[in-house]
């Protein structure tokens, strides 16, 4: 499958709730901490693709501020994976010019995992082809709660008058002010919900949901999300011109 590609414009920014690792490994009778690691198979096969396929941002949900609350042994051998994961993967990082950010409260990492994510970003902050966001104690709610705060401080202190406060000043104080709205928001697994996810820069995203279970989740599974979203019409709230369903019925 390794030659399969769009023939059509691809999304600039897309976005993956990787889910079903857990059911995943239960259906086969495993541990669940058998099916994330798996999933990092199905990782490794998305960010080859989509760097390969011309999408300049690709942003993965990897692990959710409520996702502290797993088992502690299930929260650990995560660390554990995504610990490894920045390691053996930073050779495919910089061979297909990967820049590797963090999003999310990420002081919350054990400190050994930090260092680690730190390092990586800075190993692979001259990556130009595609940049590459995990999302790690990531909470949408949370990222518009730091946000608003920033914003409440300098108005306490003089420095920002309440007009002056817009989209543009609101995403200033976001995890990373640099990152683009998504295009299209992908979640596997059949779940059909945001569960926290980019609250805020999911306004007009394009959602596709697919019962394919995150570990089995391959590039010819994205390139079918890719596909239908290239069959989408992205109105913006606007009309259109030309646009087909704009039109008055015929008689």
């Amino acid at each position: 499958m390794t030659d399969l590609r769009p023939d059509f414009p691809v999304p600039h920014h897309v976005a993956l709730i990787m889910d079903g690792n857990g059911r995943w490994a239960k259906r086969g009778g495993m541990i669940r901490l058998r099916g994330h690691e798996m999933g990092v198979e199905s990782v490794r096969d998305v960010v080859t693709a989509a760097s390969e396929w011309g999408i300049e941002h690709l942003t993965l949900y990897a692990f959710s501020v409520e996702n502290w609350a797993r088992p502690k042994l299930e929260v650990a051998g995560l660390m554990r994976f995504l610990k490894s994961f920045l390691r053996k993967e930073l050779p495919l990082m910089l061979e297909h010019g990967i820049a590797l950010r963090g999003l999310g409260q990420l002081d919350d990492l054990p400190s050994d995992v930090l260092a680690v994510l730190r390092e990586t970003e800075l190993a692979t902050a001259g990556g130009k082809r595609m940049t590459l966001r995990l999302a790690l104690s990531y909470g949408g709610r949370q990222e518009i709660m730091k946000s608003v705060r920033d914003l409440a401080e300098q108005v306490q202190a003089g420095t920002l008058q309440p007009s002056a406060i817009d989209d543009q000043a609101l995403m200033g104080h976001m995890f990373d002010p640099s990152m683009p709205d998504p295009d299209l928001i992908i979640r596997t697994a059949g779940e059909i919900r945001l569960s926290n996810f980019l609250l805020w820069q999911a306004s007009y995203a394009e959602f596709y949901f697919t019962e394919v279970l995150w570990p089995d989740f391959r590039r010819a599974h994205f390139l079918q999300a890719l596909r239908e979203y290239d069959g989408r019409v992205r109105r913006f709230g606007a009309v259109l011109k030309d646009d087909p369903a704009a039109r008055p019925p015929t008689s």
